[in-house]
């Protein structure tokens, strides 16, 4: 089964790098992010679930979905979302040279640009598998480096949707990174956690932001 959270001496491993944001246990704010898409389906589950709520998340795409479904991901933007960076062909860091990797970052922040407009300076490895010095070539040519406090791990068959839902809403704090997965992989979970999740955090008082996207990378 996953960890659903990191502990603060792995954080402290990786400290240039984002696994929640300082924020005022009295300002409430969460924020809601969704890795792999854009795809059909899963997609425009979470983002008719968000406006429910009239929440902002972070989407971090996989440039080949980018490319292969553009009218989903122009839609992720226009409805005031983030969309950033998750490698081109969704690639562990770990088996690739630090070139290679950076070619996947600098081809997705290439679709994000062309097809959206937009090519934000935040960027997320998959599987949360980086190198350091992968993550210290990204942050020197500007990139901000997101990992998560909070795993709801939506994509584990193992799990069932209330617990997945238990795990994750235990976890959530003020500024919270929460990871879920627009992915038909975890539709089965996201699509019953995701809407408890909001409810029953709204009625806490929390609100739902997208991580500050700062200025788009230089090119690599």
């Amino acid at each position: 089964m996953a960890f659903h959270s990191v502990p603060k001496w792995v954080q402290k491993l990786a400290p240039g790098y984002w696994w929640e944001l300082p924020t005022p246990k009295a300002d409430k704010s969460i924020y809601l992010t969704f890795d792999d898409g854009p795809v059909p389906g899963p997609t425009e589950f979470v983002l008719d679930a968000l406006a429910a709520y009239r929440a902002e998340a972070t989407f971090f795409a996989v440039g080949d979905n980018v490319r292969r479904y553009p009218t989903l991901a122009q839609r992720v933007v226009a409805e005031g979302h983030v969309l950033a960076n998750h490698t081109q062909h969704h690639v562990k860091g770990w088996g690739l040279s630090q070139v290679a990797y950076l070619q996947e970052v600098a081809a997705c922040q290439q679709a994000l640009a062309e097809v959206t407009g937009q090519a934000p300076a935040l960027f997320r490895p998959p599987y949360g598998r980086i190198k350091p010095g992968q993550g210290r070539a990204l942050r020197a040519a500007g990139y901000q480096v997101v990992m998560w406090s909070v795993l709801s791990a939506d994509y584990d068959k193992r799990l069932s949707p209330g617990r997945c839902l238990i795990e994750t809403y235990q976890r959530c704090q003020p500024g919270s990174i929460v990871v879920f997965h627009d992915s038909v992989k975890a539709a089965p979970r996201l699509e019953r956690v995701l809407p408890a999740l909001l409810e029953v955090l709204a009625g806490e008082g929390y609100t739902f932001a997208a991580l500050p996207a700062g200025k788009a990378a230089p090119t690599l």
